[in-house]
Protein backbone atom coordinates (compact mmCIF):
# COMPACT_ATOMS: atom_id res chain seq x y z
CA UNK A 1 0.00 0.00 0.00
CA UNK A 2 0.86 3.50 -0.60
CA UNK A 3 2.25 6.11 1.88
CA UNK A 4 2.87 9.30 2.21
CA UNK A 5 5.40 10.99 4.59
CA UNK A 6 4.24 13.19 7.27
CA UNK A 7 5.67 15.82 9.01
CA UNK A 8 4.16 18.46 11.42
CA UNK A 9 6.52 21.13 12.74
CA UNK A 10 5.47 24.56 15.17
CA UNK A 11 8.08 27.42 15.78
CA UNK A 12 9.21 25.25 19.23
CA UNK A 13 8.99 21.54 18.04
CA UNK A 14 8.42 18.57 15.79
CA UNK A 15 5.08 17.35 16.50
CA UNK A 16 4.86 14.38 14.45
CA UNK A 17 6.97 12.88 11.81
CA UNK A 18 6.03 9.72 10.20
CA UNK A 19 4.35 7.46 7.45
CA UNK A 20 0.63 7.67 6.82
CA UNK A 21 -1.90 6.47 4.66
CA UNK A 22 -4.21 9.47 4.25
CA UNK A 23 -4.13 13.49 5.73
CA UNK A 24 -7.42 15.77 6.65
CA UNK A 25 -6.76 19.35 7.23
CA UNK A 26 -8.17 22.85 7.25
CA UNK A 27 -7.49 24.51 4.62
CA UNK A 28 -7.92 28.22 3.74
CA UNK A 29 -10.81 27.51 1.48
CA UNK A 30 -12.45 24.39 3.05
CA UNK A 31 -11.48 21.05 4.50
CA UNK A 32 -8.39 19.48 2.93
CA UNK A 33 -7.74 15.27 2.25
CA UNK A 34 -4.32 14.39 1.57
CA UNK A 35 -3.47 10.70 -0.20
CA UNK A 36 -0.12 9.48 -1.52
CA UNK A 37 0.68 10.73 -4.88
CA UNK A 38 -1.67 13.84 -4.54
CA UNK A 39 -0.59 16.71 -6.80
CA UNK A 40 1.51 19.39 -5.51
CA UNK A 41 0.12 21.97 -3.67
CA UNK A 42 1.19 24.96 -1.35
CA UNK A 43 -1.49 26.59 0.61
CA UNK A 44 -2.55 28.85 3.83
CA UNK A 45 -4.61 26.73 6.44
CA UNK A 46 -6.66 27.78 8.97
CA UNK A 47 -6.91 27.05 12.57
CA UNK A 48 -8.57 23.34 13.44
CA UNK A 49 -7.42 19.79 13.51
CA UNK A 50 -5.03 18.04 11.55
CA UNK A 51 -6.16 14.46 11.04
CA UNK A 52 -3.37 12.14 10.58
CA UNK A 53 -4.05 8.14 9.53
CA UNK A 54 -1.40 6.34 10.49
CA UNK A 55 0.66 3.65 8.04
CA UNK A 56 1.97 1.62 10.70
CA UNK A 57 -1.43 0.58 13.03
CA UNK A 58 -3.91 2.65 11.40
CA UNK A 59 -4.63 5.06 14.42
CA UNK A 60 -5.40 8.26 14.26
CA UNK A 61 -3.03 11.24 15.19
CA UNK A 62 -4.29 14.59 16.05
CA UNK A 63 -2.98 17.57 16.49
CA UNK A 64 -4.10 21.15 16.44
CA UNK A 65 -2.76 24.13 14.48
CA UNK A 66 -3.38 27.57 15.01
CA UNK A 67 -2.95 28.54 11.34
CA UNK A 68 0.10 27.91 9.16
CA UNK A 69 1.24 26.74 5.72
CA UNK A 70 0.52 22.86 4.10
CA UNK A 71 3.52 22.06 1.23
CA UNK A 72 2.01 19.07 -0.39
CA UNK A 73 4.68 16.70 -2.64
CA UNK A 74 3.76 13.62 -4.13
CA UNK A 75 4.85 11.39 -1.49
CA UNK A 76 5.18 13.94 1.26
CA UNK A 77 3.07 16.01 3.32
CA UNK A 78 4.83 19.19 5.38
CA UNK A 79 2.37 21.29 7.79
CA UNK A 80 4.23 24.28 9.22
CA UNK A 81 2.24 25.81 11.83
CA UNK A 82 2.34 28.65 13.88
CA UNK A 83 1.55 26.99 17.05
CA UNK A 84 0.82 23.13 16.78
CA UNK A 85 -0.87 21.15 20.21
CA UNK A 86 -1.35 17.56 20.18
CA UNK A 87 -4.49 16.11 20.48
CA UNK A 88 -3.58 14.61 24.22
CA UNK A 89 -2.72 17.88 25.29
CA UNK A 90 -5.08 20.06 24.58
CA UNK A 91 -6.53 21.83 28.02
CA UNK A 92 -10.39 22.56 27.39
CA UNK A 93 -10.52 24.94 30.53
CA UNK A 94 -7.74 26.58 29.34
CA UNK A 95 -8.86 27.31 25.87
CA UNK A 96 -12.17 28.39 27.33
CA UNK A 97 -10.87 30.98 29.26
CA UNK A 98 -8.44 31.88 26.89
CA UNK A 99 -11.75 32.41 24.67
CA UNK A 100 -13.64 34.21 27.08
CA UNK A 101 -10.37 36.64 27.50
CA UNK A 102 -10.48 37.20 23.43
CA UNK A 103 -14.20 37.88 23.93
CA UNK A 104 -13.71 40.76 26.66
CA UNK A 105 -10.61 42.25 24.35
CA UNK A 106 -12.64 42.68 21.73
CA UNK A 107 -15.77 44.40 24.17
CA UNK A 108 -12.44 46.82 25.06
CA UNK A 109 -10.62 47.25 22.16
CA UNK A 110 -9.98 50.61 21.01
CA UNK A 111 -8.56 50.58 17.79
CA UNK A 112 -9.00 48.63 15.01
CA UNK A 113 -5.82 46.89 15.18
CA UNK A 114 -6.16 45.61 19.09
CA UNK A 115 -10.16 44.58 17.65
CA UNK A 116 -8.26 42.62 14.88
CA UNK A 117 -5.59 40.90 17.19
CA UNK A 118 -8.47 40.07 19.49
CA UNK A 119 -10.59 38.52 17.38
CA UNK A 120 -7.97 36.52 15.74
CA UNK A 121 -7.44 35.01 18.85
CA UNK A 122 -11.34 34.82 19.51
CA UNK A 123 -11.63 32.16 15.99
CA UNK A 124 -7.87 30.39 17.04
CA UNK A 125 -9.69 29.58 20.58
CA UNK A 126 -12.50 28.57 19.12
CA UNK A 127 -10.89 26.50 16.51
CA UNK A 128 -9.23 24.84 19.63
CA UNK A 129 -12.44 24.19 21.57
CA UNK A 130 -14.20 22.45 18.17
CA UNK A 131 -11.11 20.56 17.37
CA UNK A 132 -10.85 19.31 20.79
CA UNK A 133 -14.37 18.32 20.80
CA UNK A 134 -13.76 16.07 17.84
CA UNK A 135 -10.79 14.70 19.42
CA UNK A 136 -12.76 13.79 22.26
CA UNK A 137 -15.36 12.28 20.16
CA UNK A 138 -13.47 10.08 17.98
CA UNK A 139 -11.72 8.50 20.84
Amino acid sequence: MATLHVDVVSAEELIFSGEAKFVALPGENGELGILPRHTPLITRIKPGAVRIERADNGEEEFVFVAGGILEVQPGTVTVLADTAIRGHDLDEAKAAEAKKAAEEAMKNAKTDIDFAAAQSEFAAMAAQLAALRKFRGNK
